[in-house]
C-alpha cells in the first residue's frame, strides 16, 4: 500500500506514517451512542485516523511538516522514514522542519531512541507559544507518567536541535508562498500552513480535525488530547466554516485517504471531498 499521496497543483506531498484505531472514548462532550451512529453513517464501524507527515518544495529548500510517531504507537506506526523513501527524499536532504505542535504523534520520529536529530540539515520551525507550553515544568507538576513522557520527548528534541530551532510567530511567511496559520487550542502554539501557488491557496489545518469521520459531521466534539478544550472547539468550528465559505484546499494531520480535499457544509455539519 502506497505510503504517498501527491498534490501536484501545490507541490505537496503527503506521507502515512501511522494507520490507528482509537476507542470511542477519545472524544469529549459525547452522549452515549452518538459516536456509533456517525461512524455508522460514514459506513465505518471502527475510530480510524492516520499520521500524516507532509513534504513540500519552495526552491532549493525542502520543508517537512511534522514527522509521525517514531514507531510509538505499535506495528502499524512509525513508516515515515519507509514514506520519505518512496518520495525519493534523504533525511540529510530536509533543509526545514516545521513541527505543527508537540505531541508525540508529531514530534517523535524527529529523534532517534537516543535523543540525536534524525535531520541533521534542517531548521526546527516551531512557534514560541509551544515552546513555552512544554518547556514550563508547572504545566506538568501532577501530570501522570504518560503525559510526563510526553514532555520529555518534547524537550529531548528541541535539545536535539539545539541552534537550529527557529520560533515563529503566527502568519508568518517562513519560505515563499508558505506561511504559519495560529490555530490554538490542541495545544496553546498548535499551527498550520497557508500554501500559496498559481492564485490558490491550499490550508494544513494540523490536528484542528482528529477523525474525519466523526468531527466533520458534529465538529463539537473534542478528545482528549486537546489541551484547552473550548479553544480547541472555536477553532475547529471556526476553521472548518471558513474553508467551507471560501473553498481553499485543505488537508490535515490525521485525514484519511485522499488526503488532499475541500471542505463543505452538509446536514449540520461538514463533510470532506476529494480534489
Amino acid at each position: 500500500m502506497a505510503l504517498t499521496d501527491t498534490c501536484a497543483a501545490f507541490g505537496m506531498t503527503a506521507l502515512t506514517d501511522s494507520r490507528l484505531v482509537f476507542d470511542e472514548g477519545i472524544f469529549t462532550g459525547a452522549e452515549a451512542g452518538h459516536v456509533g451512529t456517525l461512524l455508522r453513517a460514514a459506513g465505518k464501524t471502527e475510530v480510524q485516523t492516520h499520521c500524516n507527515a507532509f513534504l513540500l518544495r519552495s526552491g532549493d529548500a525542502v520543508l517537512l511538516v511534522d514527522t509521525g510517531t517514531g514507531g510509538l504507537f505499535g506495528p502499524s506506526s512509525g513508516r515515515l522514514m519507509a514514506a520519505l523513501a518512496e518520495a525519493s527524499v534523504a533525511p540529510e536532504e530536509v533543509t526545514h522542519l516545521f513541527l505543527t505542535h508537540l505531541h508525540p504523534d508529531h514530534v517523535a520520529g524527529a529523534v532517534t531512541p537516543s535523543g540525536a536529530a534524525v535531520f541533521p540539515a534542517a531548521e526546527f520551525l516551531l512557534t514560541a507559544e509551544e515552546r513555552a507550553f512544554w518547556m514550563e515544568e508547572s504545566h506538568f507538576s501532577g501530570a501522570d507518567e504518560a503525559l510526563r513522557g510526553w514532555q520529555r520527548l518534547a524537550t529531548t528534541a528541541l535539545a536535539a536541535y539545539g541552534d537550529r530551532l527557529r520560533l515563529v510567530r503566527g502568519d508568518e511567511t517562513i519560505l515563499p508562498g508558505i506561511s504559519v496559520l495560529s490555530l490554538p487550542g490542541h495545544t496553546p502554539g498548535h499551527a498550520g500552513l497557508r500554501i500559496e501557488a498559481g492564485g490558490r491557496d491550499l490550508l494544513h489545518m494540523g490536528d484542528v480535525v482528529h477523525v474525519q469521520d466523526v468531527q466533520l459531521s458534529d465538529p463539537s466534539l473534542g478528545v482528549i488530547f486537546d489541551v484547552d478544550a473550548a479553544a480547541a472547539r472555536a477553532t475547529r468550528l471556526r476553521t472548518l466554516e471558513m474553508l467551507a465559505q471560501d473553498g481553499s484546499a485543505v488537508t490535515g494531520a490525521h485525514l484519511l485517504d485522499p488526503k488532499f480535499g475541500r471542505i463543505e457544509r452538509y446536514g449540520p455539519g461538514y463533510r470532506f471531498q476529494g480534489l
